[in-house]
């Protein structure tokens, strides 16, 4: 049990005791020259673990998933992407701002594309409207709670896009949770698509960094993009380091996240069938409920996130142990009895 048990995100995790002395020991060199070492064992490793031929580490999903857009897009065009996708609504209309791409959120039942939206809603050729030049998955889904898609559905959309020439792009910021979930290698779910997206940072422990992984012309091109926006950094193997050991050590220890996961869901009356990883969504009925139960549970050292006025969210990672989800239901009931 933890002094705080802190709910609201698994990008709250502390890097662990191996990855510091990683990053201590790290051999570095200027990564914008591409010479940092550790850097580059990075990226292989990367490129390795999703079946692609090259990898390229940026400091953020956020900046992955732009650098992807960008690589694969060019100003005037449209991108494809459920309504309730991260890149459409927590990345500051990036695409838009910097690619002037943009984007056509379709409303999807799981937060998973269908083969048929997707051919629905490529454009044809038309002079009087954008071109679409992009078809973007996420998986897992951070708005419908952690659902995960399987490669097979990722496959049939990559299909539908690839029949009218459009590229795919996987926002995979936390795919191996996917892939533990579902027990299968995340390089099925990287195949199907052009380019991917994974971050370190979150349930793999790290303390920063994404990779982005596709083909060698993307990569060089996402390189390019990548410094256009300030990304290029210098002797950031002390960074990199960190990442090495979150792929090395910290992907099959996700399973136990979905366990406790389960743990909280089933402790607040959750169809178990709609908890797939390590995210928990949850309404709270009463008027004010929500703020109330926020305010109570941090009184109580428990941090748990408000994402609507009537909607909790509580994420686990591997900061969180058994003890800690009882200790957030406990404080849960204690709020909630008076209702």
């Amino acid at each position: 049990m933890h002094d705080v048990v802190d709910l609201r995100s698994d990008t709250l995790t502390l890097p662990t005791q191996a990855m510091r002395d990683a990053m201590a020991r790290a051999e570095v060199g200027d990564d914008v020259w591409e010479e940092d070492p550790t850097v580059r064992r990075l990226e292989d490793t990367a490129a390795r673990r999703t079946g692609k031929e090259a990898a390229l580490f940026v400091s953020s999903g956020t900046q992955g998933n732009l650098v992807s857009v960008l690589a694969q897009t060019r100003a005037g065009q449209e991108m494809v992407l459920d309504a309730d996708s991260h890149i459409f609504n927590y990345e500051g209309a990036g695409a838009a701002v910097f690619g002037g791409v943009q984007t056509l959120p379709v409303k999807t039942a799981r937060g998973f594309l269908t083969p048929e939206q997707v051919r629905e809603h490529i454009r044809p050729n038309n002079i009087h409207i954008p071109m679409t030049g992009l078809v973007a998955v996420e998986n897992t889904h951070n708005r419908h709670g952690g659902t995960y898609c399987t490669p097979e559905e990722i496959e049939a959309v990559a299909a539908a896009a690839h029949a009218a020439g459009v590229p795919v792009h996987l926002d995979g910021a936390r795919v191996f949770n996917a892939a533990v979930a579902l027990a299968r290698p995340v390089a099925d779910f990287a195949r199907p698509v052009d380019s991917l997206t994974f971050c370190l940072s979150k349930g793999l422990g790290a303390p920063v960094g994404s990779l982005v992984c596709g083909s060698r012309e993307l990569v060089a091109r996402a390189r390019r993009v990548r410094k256009m926006l300030g990304g290029g950094m210098r002797q950031v193997g002390v960074l990199a380091a960190a990442g090495l050991v979150a792929l090395d050590s910290m992907v099959d220890r996700l399973a136990e996240d979905h366990v406790n996961c389960r743990r909280l869901a089933l402790g607040v009356s959750l169809d178990l069938a709609t908890v797939q990883t390590n995210i928990v969504i949850f309404r709270v009925d009463k008027d004010g409920g929500a703020a109330e139960l926020v305010t109570g549970c941090l009184a109580r050292k428990v941090k748990i996130h408000q994402t609507g006025p009537g909607t909790i969210r509580c994420v686990t990672h591997k900061d969180i142990d058994a003890d800690d989800i009882e200790r957030a239901l406990e404080a849960f009931r204690e709020i909630t009895a008076g209702w």
